[in-house]
């Protein structure tokens, strides 16, 4: 299945797993996209391979970082109507406090979006939204 194909797969079916398995490291960190309606929710399963910190445990920052920069990258192509990965541009993430060992959630929400660049502002947390563990903002370059 081509790029293209497994876009129009995505948005017209809502299932999101061929499109994450079309991206290594998503599959690998096991990143999962859920649609509610015109929202999509990410989430990081808990999974060992994804520690950082045994000792807390706790997820190591780069997957975290990871998690949120992909999440907001597939939020733009599914909101942009696109059939590429938009490129990003610039990436900056603030940890707020550790992302334990559990499952962690995502949602973005595109504050601008110019002819050629895009912002999305990220939050990731674990057992309540009000209690977020690390929020980014992420700029992109939309294709023509």
């Amino acid at each position: 299945m081509t790029d293209p194909d497994i876009y129009r797969y995505t948005r017209d079916t809502g299932d999101f797993s061929r499109l994450i398995a079309s991206i290594p490291y998503a599959s690998f960190i096991g990143l999962e996209c859920d649609r509610f309606g015109d929202d999509l929710i990410f989430r990081l399963p808990k999974k060992e391979e994804n520690l950082g910190n045994p000792i807390l445990p706790a997820i190591h920052g780069g997957v975290i970082g990871g998690f949120m920069e992909l999440s907001a990258a597939i939020y733009l192509m599914m909101s942009q109507d696109s059939m590429r990965m938009p490129r990003i541009v610039d990436f900056s993430l603030d940890y707020l406090r550790a992302g334990l060992d559990r499952e962690t959630y995502a949602e973005c929400r595109l504050t601008r979006q110019g002819n050629r660049v895009a912002n999305v502002m990220i939050t990731a947390w674990q057992k309540s939204r009000a209690q977020p563990i690390a929020t980014a903002r992420a700029h992109f370059l939309l294709e023509d």
